[in-house]
């Protein structure tokens, strides 16, 4: 369980790696937000909800590794 959670940890803090990276590009010009967007969402909102998602991911993975060393002890 801690692998699956050490790895879960690891790819939300890809995402938001990629997802602030997406943000930044975009606020500088280098890419289009219009290419991202999706039905009724912004592009921002889309790439914002990648590093959201990554956030969350993160959460997870570090939050269960703090509640079993918590109970090691």
């Amino acid at each position: 369980m801690a692998k699956i959670m050490g790895v879960l940890a690891g790819f939300g803090v890809f995402l938001v790696i990629v997802g602030l990276g997406g943000l930044v590009l975009g606020f500088l010009g280098l890419i289009n937000f219009e290419e991202f967007a999706f039905g009724l969402s912004s592009g921002v909102r889309i790439i914002g909800s990648v590093a959201i998602a990554g956030c969350l991911l993160c959460a997870l993975g570090f939050g269960w590794s703090e509640y079993r060393d918590y109970f090691k002890s």
